[in-house]
């Protein structure tokens, strides 16, 4: 079980890290927002534009994602179970909730997940 000490640490990672990424959506949306593909006087112009976009999109959907997962890791502290296993129940290792805060699953289990 993680004291109540390493839960407040873990806390604030994961805080800061819900913000960083909310910050970083809306500066993804808003650019994406203003990109004009098929406007420019070139082909290459165009495609570039096209690429530039599609980057942000790919990009935008990653923090999306990982914003769900940092929401997802939130609620579980607040209903006691963070910092457990969501597949065999077993309390995954502080070390890999300090490097990823949000991390739902035991090594064992991340590379079952994986395969």
């Amino acid at each position: 079980m993680l004291s109540p000490d390493r839960l407040e640490r873990l806390r604030g990672y994961l805080l800061e890290e819900q913000a960083n990424l909310h910050h970083q959506i809306v500066g993804l949306e808003e650019s994406s927002q203003g990109a004009d593909v098929g406007s420019g006087n070139h082909m290459a112009e165009d495609a570039t534009a096209a690429f530039d976009q599609a980057a942000a999109v790919s990009l935008l959907r990653e923090h999306q994602t990982v914003l769900a997962q940092v929401e997802r890791a939130l609620a579980r502290m607040a209903n006691g179970t963070y910092g457990l296993c969501e597949r065999c129940r077993e309390q995954i290792d502080f070390a890999r909730l300090k490097a990823i805060p949000h991390a739902p699953f035991c090594m064992a289990c991340q590379r079952f997940a994986e395969l």
